[in-house]
């Protein structure tokens, strides 16, 4: 018997947990348990930073997108290829292309995940932020530049007559 591989299937921007949900019905109603594993919609949590108060909350890491675990036969393609708010498999023409071990490793879909929490701002260079935890607790200062990738911002402080700029973390700033 064939083994299980993790498809991509494009959808309808939005339509992402509905499709989930259309796949995980036909599965229940055709029981097709033993050829199709799973449905997942990976999600990822962000930390949203707006006017100084931090939230949590879950975004989708691709929008349109629906990962599958199955065995791919014409049974299970054409169950899947046909619910409702697919477009189709990603992979050349009508050929599906499976995701190899180290892109689930990345997604986090074999229990091994790569990935970290981002924090999302709502402030540019430019804006005048002032410093809300750490050494610096009281500064105010203009953001000169923004690192996502370090989830950190830089500013100019006045020390000993000279400016001297300093990282900042995301969450230890606010903007005025």
């Amino acid at each position: 018997m064939a083994e299980a591989r993790w498809y991509v299937v494009h959808t309808y921007s939005g339509y992402e947990n509905k499709v989930k949900m259309d796949i995980e019905k036909t599965i229940e109603n055709r029981k097709l348990h033993d050829v199709i594993l799973d449905v997942a919609v990976p999600l990822e949590d962000v930390v949203e930073v707006k006017n100084g108060v931090r939230k949590h909350v879950q975004k989708k890491l691709f929008p349109g997108y629906v990962l599958v675990n199955m065995i791919m036969n014409d049974e299970t393609w054409y169950v899947v290829r046909n619910t409702r708010g697919v477009t189709g498999f990603v992979g050349p023409g009508s050929k599906p292309v499976e995701l190899s071990p180290q892109e689930m490793r990345k997604l986090g879909l074999d229990g091994q995940s790569e990935m970290k929490s981002n924090i999302v701002v709502d402030f540019v260079e430019g804006d005048t932020i002032t410093v809300i935890s750490g050494v610096w607790e009281g500064t105010v200062g203009v953001i000169k530049a923004i690192n996502e990738s370090k989830q950190s911002v830089t500013i100019h402080v006045d020390m000993f007559g000279r400016e001297t700029p300093v990282e900042l973390s995301f969450a230890e700033v606010k903007k005025l």
